[in-house]
């Protein structure tokens, strides 16, 4: 492990310069060459690509190294500076610096997780008290306090001495405005960036400037749009048009990018240089400024790839000195609040000259003549005539909470403004531009609550009762959750639980599950857990921690995944008792199994998701918004079988079709010989396999007789036949069956468009590809000899000596193409050959007898390898196994890093993201549970969508579900999928439940269904009719399916056809949901 950098009580003394900002001339040159130097630094520090795994995919190196090269300096460590200090520490900048002088109070330990009440009155600082604990989330980032008497403008020279030497200042609780001035000032002396962000109970601010130029290396973090040359023609300007069956090229006029391996253009086409785009269609762009009308048309160009080269973007921010009296740019938030923030810009004014006047005091929860000052002080400072009623209502409501220190506020701000730090420190993505203004002021009632509602108890609840009162505080205690998943959402929903007091109360209790353990990559983000914690259940450890922050939380862990197979577990008496599902799930087939549940018991449910800088929430309430399921997005393309097997045209293809190969030789192969030693009736397993009959009785004779290892020098010689096989015999026997100059039946080139015309690949032990720049020869030998060796319990090796001395001598036969073998050129062809009549079962038979008996080999077994992306060895092997077949097709290649993302399906993610949306979620659980004194319609619930890359966040107002009409009684009937025919009259018989729909809904039943079996229908026998007729539900169901009920099974699912009594037509009603125990 690298050794955590060195730190002191003022920070890193090391100047660590920013990314791209040039001061104007009074800053001087100090600036102009920082910039210089920032653009060109790379750490030398080693990235630890385990920790920092699924970051990486969100960050990349480059902008890692950058910020393991940043130090932070952070004031104020209530709940935001808490949260912010964490998201940093997680993602791992060089140091961070806290600074903060006051104790905590009551009020903080609604927002920090690592505040309890024995620290209030012990006579330490916020930042003393945290920094222990910060520390233990990254070893390689330095943690340090610092301290000056006060925050307040009469200690202002020694709070600006602090910022010397940082690269960013973040300031996270309100302080003096002229105090706030002079810091910014300094920052921009310095050339350091400025955050300041502060929290009032449902309302907040962050404010960013970065300089008059900072420099944006990546401003959205989006892979650059790639597409497939299709014909390059040679026009003035040349005209370049993508294979359409590849998608759109995605660029716009004024992009730039660069071409490899294009064929034609007489060679005089430099794929060196970059190229300005004219986009002139979604398949079609001109070169701009480039002119191949000289070229003849026969020799366009083809078969290229194009990728799009980003470009840096300088950004010019204004101070906050400036912002505050006249704001360029107001980031939106919430459309349905359009006007919003330049409102809130002037409550906050409003807010800090209260604080001002009362030597930084805030007001006091609900107390009206407080509120009403801070009013008078928005009139005040009114130019814009924007004071109103509803800037009235928003100036109390902002004072009255303005004490509040919210977990699910300071989680969603945290996340922002953390990201906005690593942006300062990495130049990567587009940072805030100015002030940015966020509330939730729905979740609040109409008026204040009154003083002895919000009154301060001294509980750690103290700031969500400031805000909704103590009677929500209590139906917050006493609610009874579930949460399914305890990943990164998983512990940060947590920790805002613990801190709100989700089922702390005396009938309160959370429910978590998950079957994963705990692995290192997982440490950067999922910060309950820690390296001791490595290879325990996750959902353990995590219910253990919100137990530390919260020990009167009451909580359940299982290990058990939530599906039909646990229904044992997770039953009707289970969902029954809860008032609601949260999930923090990474599947979709999960989540829509989730929903279906909470559709069924009509549970509020709430749930989130993220992919890297991107998030989305959805709040689902029974019977005001549509259910998780109502929408789906369409089913992932899959590659057809043709091109993977023979012609692919991408890295994903050659990558998919090396994890195909990896499974089959290490995993099939192993699993097919251990089925056939420890099977009596294996013969008989084989008949119902005449497909695959043939292929697996081969693989078991390789396996276990011709190709099988006595020593790992057998292993070294098979991995370089396999090697001989895949990438020169194998292609040269395609280019027998289809030659590079072939015509099709219709006049045109067999080898054009996506089909790629493949070349054998000599070997060559110390070539490496010139696009990732990897030994791929050298790493497809040792990876598989030695997963050969494992897969045979023989001990491998990896110097590269022995490898070198031995394949010298390593014997490889010539290889003739043969005459007659079969190569589908597309799926029709192949489905055609797979159809074809074949008769194997004499072939099959004489293998199958010359094989050792299972008796000869007593003892003997092999280990199947599963793949798995995380192991290096497993991702060496097929990074090299697909590098070498994209070398064959002239496919560009991939490294390691991105090859392990693309074959692993890995999901970006980063702490940051992770926070904010866990925030917005538990916004909406407020509602869920209530707000006081006000009824909420579906417009007062968010659905939010966020790209903290651009940046970008919208809420809006959830989809109403889907409604159907029926006529029960002469009354029309809207129904929706949260609706159904409840029956709880016990095990009625099924006489009595027909009789209860002709009296209750005059409905005749003609057929009557529990899942695949008929219970009654009209037409049925009539004597069987007259049987079931006296028989309880139950009895009649349990003598049709021969399985009794679960003991823990409440109702039954009955779905039924009725007719209206008096029209005789048929009426279209939801399920039944009958209750029999």
């Amino acid at each position: 492990m690298k050794r955590p950098l060195e730190g002191n009580e003022s920070g890193n003394n090391n100047k660590v310069p920013r990314m791209g900002n040039k001061g104007s001339k009074s800053e001087n040159s100090k600036q102009e060459n920082m910039s210089e130097e920032k653009m060109e630094v790379v750490a030398t520090g080693e990235v630890d690509e385990k920790l920092y795994s699924r970051q990486l995919y969100v960050m990349g190196h480059e902008a890692q190294r950058r910020m393991m090269a940043s130090s932070a300096l952070l004031f104020g460590l209530s709940g935001l500076g808490a949260e912010v200090a964490k998201n940093c520490i997680l993602a791992g900048i060089s140091s961070i610096t806290l600074c903060d002088p006051n104790e905590p109070t009551s009020f903080d330990l609604g927002g920090n997780f690592y505040l309890s009440s024995s620290n209030i009155g012990a006579g330490k600082s916020r930042a003393e008290l945290c920094r222990d604990k910060l520390a233990e989330l990254n070893q390689y980032v330095s943690v340090n306090t610092t301290s000056v008497p006060s925050l307040t403008s009469q200690h202002q020279d020694d709070i600006l001495s602090l910022i010397d030497g940082v690269s960013v200042v973040i300031v996270t609780i309100p302080l003096a405005q002229s105090l706030v001035i002079a810091m910014n000032e300094k920052c921009r002396e310095i050339g350091a960036s400025f955050i300041y962000s502060v929290t009032a109970g449902v309302f907040s601010k962050v404010f960013c400037d970065f300089g008059p130029a900072f420099v944006v290396s990546d401003k959205d973090g989006e892979q650059p749009h790639q597409s497939q040359v299709e014909t390059i023609l040679p026009d003035n300007p040349a005209t370049v048009k993508v294979l359409e069956d590849q998608g759109r090229h995605g660029l716009e006029t004024g992009d730039y990018v660069t071409f490899s391996r294009v064929k034609g253009l007489d060679g005089q086409f430099d794929c060196s240089k970059e190229y300005k785009v004219i986009s002139t269609g979604p398949y079609t762009f001109e070169l701009d400024g480039v002119d191949l009308s000289h070229i003849s048309e026969e020799n366009s160009g083809t078969q290229g790839y194009i990728t799009q080269v980003k470009k840096p973007v300088t950004m010019s921010f204004q101070t906050y000195a400036e912002a505050l009296e006249k704001p360029e740019d107001l980031m939106m938030s919430d459309f349905a609040k359009f006007d919003r923030p330049p409102l809130l810009h002037l409550c906050f004014k409003a807010l800090h000259a209260y604080m001002d006047k009362h030597d930084g005091e805030l007001p006091n929860p609900g107390n009206v003549e407080e509120a009403n000052e801070v009013v008078a002080l928005c009139k005040s400072l009114d130019t814009e005539n924007a004071f109103n009623d509803q800037v009235e209502t928003l100036v109390k409501h902002l004072a009255s909470g303005s004490k509040a220190v919210l977990s699910p506020m300071c989680a969603a701000m945290g996340g922002i403004v953390g990201q906005e730090v690593l942006k300062a420190c990495s130049g990567k993505f587009t940072p805030i531009k100015g002030f940015l203004y966020f509330d939730a002021d729905e979740t609040l009632p109409d008026d204040l609550l009154p003083v002895d509602e919000v009154a301060p108890t001294g509980s750690r609840y103290d700031s969500q009762i400031a805000v909704y009162g103590k009677t929500l505080q209590e139906k917050i205690m006493n609610q009874k959750k579930f949460l399914v998943g305890a990943g990164a959402i998983g512990c940060e929903m947590l920790k805002n639980w613990a801190l709100m007091g989700v089922g702390c109360g005396e009938d309160g209790h959370i429910h978590i599950t998950d079957m994963d353990r705990i692995e290192k990559s997982n440490l950067s983000r999922q910060f309950l857990f820690r390296a001791k914690h490595i290879n325990n259940f996750k959902s353990l450890c995590a219910a253990e921690a919100a137990t530390e922050m919260n020990p009167d939380i009451k909580i359940t862990s299982y290990q058990e995944k939530v599906a039909q197979e646990t229904e044992h577990i997770f039953g009707d008496d289970f969902y029954d008792k809860l008032t609601g599902v949260c999930t923090a799930l990474d599947n979709v087939e999960a989540r829509l199994y989730v929903d279906q549940k909470c559709v069924f018991y009509r549970l509020p449910m709430l749930e989130s998701g993220t992919l890297g800088t991107k998030g989305n929430t959805q709040v689902v309430v029974p019977h005001l918004t549509e259910n998780y399921g109502a929408t789906r997005d369409p089913p992932e393309k899959s590659i057809p079988v043709c091109t993977l097997k023979n012609f692919p045209n991408q890295i994903q293809h050659t990558l998919q079709w090396a994890r195909d190969y990896f499974a089959g030789i290490f995993t099939q192969n192993a699993e097919d010989v251990n089925a056939y030693l420890s099977s009596p009736d294996f013969a008989k397993q084989l008949e119902g396999q005449q497909n695959t009959k043939m292929d697996t009785l081969k693989s078991i004779q390789n396996t276990l007789v011709d190709e099988r290892p006595r020593s790992f020098e057998d292993c070294v010689v098979w991995a370089r036949l396999k090697y001989e096989d895949l990438f020169v015999n194998q292609i040269q026997q395609l280019l027998h069956n289809f030659p590079e100059d072939q015509i099709t039946s219709s006049g045109t080139k067999f080898w054009s468009g996506s089909k790629r015309c493949p070349k054998p690949l000599s070997f060559d032990i110390n070539e490496k590809c010139e696009d990732a720049e990897m030994r791929n020869h050298f790493d497809f030998v040792v990876a598989a000899a030695n997963l050969r060796a494992s897969m045979y319990g023989i001990k491998g090796r990896t110097d590269e000596e022995y490898f070198v001395n031995f394949l010298k001598d390593v014997i490889v036969p010539d290889f003739t193409p043969k005459e007659g073998v079969k190569i589908a050129a597309n799926d029709a062809e192949a489905e055609k050959q797979n159809d074809g009549p074949e008769d194997v079962d004499a072939e099959a038979d004489a293998i199958l007898n010359s094989l050792p008996k299972p008796s000869e080999l007593a003892g003997f077994k092999l280990s199947p390898i599963e793949f798995d992306k995380d192991i290096d060895d497993h991702m060496r092997f097929v990074t090299a196994c697909s590098n070498l077949r994209a070398m064959n097709y002239s496919i560009p290649t991939e490294d390691n890093h991105r090859s392990r993302a693309i074959a692993g399906k890995i999901i970006p993610a980063i702490a940051t993201t992770t926070a904010l949306v866990t925030g917005l979620v538990c916004l909406e659980l407020y509602k869920i549970v209530g707000t006081p004194r006000k009824e909420l319609k579906v417009d007062a619930f968010k659905n939010g969508f966020v790209n903290l890359a651009i940046p970008f966040i919208t809420l809006s107002e959830p989809t109403p579900p889907a409604k159907t009409k029926a006529l029960i009684k002469g009354k029309e009937w809207e129904w929706t999928a949260w609706d159904s025919i409840d029956v709880n009259k016990g095990d009625i018989t099924l006489a009595e439940l027909m009789e209860h729909f002709k009296t209750e809904y005059n409905l005749e039943i003609s057929m009557l269904s529990q899942g695949v079996s008929i219970l009654y229908s009209f037409f049925a026998n009539k004597k069987k009719v007259e049987e079931r007729m006296p028989m309880p539900m139950s009895k009649i169901i349990t003598s049709i399916t021969k399985k009794e009920f679960p003991p823990n099974q409440l109702f039954i699912i009955l779905e039924l056809i009725a007719n209206d009594l008096d029209t005789d037509e048929e009426v279209e009603i939801p399920y039944v949901k009958f209750r029999f125990r």
